[in-house]
């Protein structure tokens, strides 16, 4: 799914009233009536609702919903009227003008005047303003915004959270924004929803269908997409009968270090969890008597130093070199990492302490591979790239260096970004909170390694990786539990992943 600009959503609506077509006031029409029909699913109908509406279309699209929700028996609704001494917009009046000869009255809410009383149990619906805003609120709406959020009441912000901009908002007020408990956004996220800054004004998001055309969908393009079910499903491929080992590739693992077994073996059970052939992993020999039992299924190949990484010998069917996870950045395996660096060219994913070496000597970044996947936190892609204030910079940062340095950067989180080398960006829609625990990034890249080796292509085994672990993890909480989720349950549930993948066509939603 796209992922488009404030400015290209203004183009897509446009489009659709020329070409579909439909005029202004029925495409609205048909926007508030998909928020009502969440509205009336989610809030009690005995409960008290306050719709305030701004003097825009999205004022009109408040006016709107107000009007439907009366009609579905929501008696115990009162509406209020920002008025800013800006004109109102047409499609805004002509609500307005609906509403009230509908025989419900319109508070009007202008400078000076007593703001209404909120409570605790109350549900407010956001309709002041919407995608237009170009700058932080103040004034009179921006006492109305905090008025709201005083309440701690429940609030439904209609297509975004009055105060947030749908892309950058380092310049934004954080008192000045509302704090929805959930945003209805038409059609699409806005990509100020994939920042953790924003987390607390977007509350849950959801995206709801408006009918817009699809034909400047298709057309109009945008770098950044959020990757959904539908797209990953028929990106895997099919086993093939007469296939066998060989087939799926040697993936090839270095990690672990003394102490550190745990992430070996939660990288190797995942890549061969996720399909790859055959898998050698390299360890110190502490690491061994630990991971030998732990999976079976691998070859092993021992370093000549008991507690960490110094040398070993690629062998040549080796189709996808990782390195990382759990290996320490002892001077020795800095020395080991640099030779290697020298040696392979050919498909690598780095994660973990492999980048936590890059960040000490920031001059390796520039003997990757072409295509590397790297597979940062935000942490870490900090210590390599330079401190970023916010998640948008750091987005922005992260598209940047995958296009200069030629890599795939996978940068972990809620919504997991994969930043490509030709200048786009995906955002992950799978994952949960519970997956924020140790070792689970260390299946991520185990994941991504079994790919490649078995012969999808860096960016592709990128966008794979990111969605199964987090589909996979999904179906783990399902079961398990946000709170008891561990890495471990991430790697059971893999093949549960696959399966609901290749059902997709029978299921609502990946």
């Amino acid at each position: 799914m796209k992922v488009f600009s404030s400015r290209q959503v203004k183009e897509i609506d446009a489009y659709t009233i020329r070409h579909e077509p439909v005029s202004s006031i029925d495409l609205m029409e048909r926007a508030a009536l998909a928020c009502s029909r969440w509205i009336s699913g989610y809030a009690a109908r005995s409960g008290r609702i306050l719709v305030f509406a701004g003097p825009g279309n999205n004022g009109g699209d408040g006016m709107a919903i107000a009007r439907q929700l009366m009609a579905e028996g929501f008696d115990n609704l009162f509406t209020f009227q920002l008025r800013t001494g800006s004109p109102f917009s047409a499609d805004l009046e002509t609500n307005r003008l609906r509403l009230l000869n509908s025989g419900h009255s319109i508070a009007e809410l202008a400078e000076g005047e007593e703001l209404p009383s909120i409570q605790p149990n109350d549900l407010v619906i956001d309709a002041l303003f919407g995608t237009g805003l170009a700058r932080a609120l103040s004034g009179w709406p921006a006492r109305v915004v905090r008025h709201i959020n005083a309440a701690g009441c429940r609030v439904i912000s209609i297509d975004m959270p009055s105060g947030l901009t749908g892309e950058d908002n380092r310049g934004a007020d954080p008192q000045t924004i509302i704090r929805a408990t959930h945003t209805l956004s038409f059609q699409f996220p806005k990509r100020s929803f994939f920042y953790a800054e924003n987390a607390a004004y977007t509350g849950d998001w959801h995206i709801l269908d408006i009918g817009l055309h699809p034909a400047v969908i298709q057309e109009l393009p945008s770098d950044l997409n959020y990757v959904t079910g539908k797209e990953i499903a028929g990106m895997i491929r099919k086993r093939q009968r007469f296939s066998h080992k060989g087939t799926y590739g040697h993936a090839l693992l270095i990690a672990g270090s003394y102490g550190m077994a745990g992430a070996a073996i939660l990288a190797a059970r995942s890549c061969l969890r996720s399909g790859t052939g055959l898998l050698t992993t390299h360890v110190p020999r502490s690491v061994y008597p630990v991971i030998q039992g732990a999976v079976p299924e691998s070859v092993f190949s021992l370093d000549p130093s008991e507690h960490c990484f110094t040398s070993m010998n690629i062998p040549d069917s080796c189709t996808a070199l990782g390195m990382g996870p759990g290996t320490g950045t002892d001077p020795v395996t800095l020395k080991a990492f640099e030779k290697l660096l020298l040696q392979y060219r050919g498909n690598l994913v780095l994660d973990a302490d492999a980048l936590n070496m890059i960040a000490m000597k920031k001059e390796l970044l520039d003997r990757l591979p072409e295509n590397t996947v790297i597979t940062p936190h935000p942490k870490e892609f900090d210590r390599v790239f330079g401190g970023c204030a916010s998640g948008y910079e750091r987005n922005m940062l992260q598209m940047e260096m995958a296009v200069k340095h030629r890599l795939v950067v996978i940068l972990k989180g809620a919504f997991s970004s994969v930043a490509l080398p030709d200048g786009s960006c995906h955002f992950n829609s799978t994952g949960n909170p519970g997956m924020a625990t140790a070792g689970s990034g260390d299946v991520l890249t185990g994941m991504v390694l079994s790919f490649i080796a078995q012969g999808y292509g860096p960016s592709e085994a990128a966008l794979l990786g990111t969605y199964i672990h987090g589909l996979a993890g999904d179906l783990a909480a399902g079961s398990e539990g946000q709170h008891a989720l561990i890495a471990s349950d991430i790697i059971e549930y893999i093949g549960k992943a696959f399966i609901k993948l290749e059902n997709h066509d029978q299921e609502s939603d990946c």
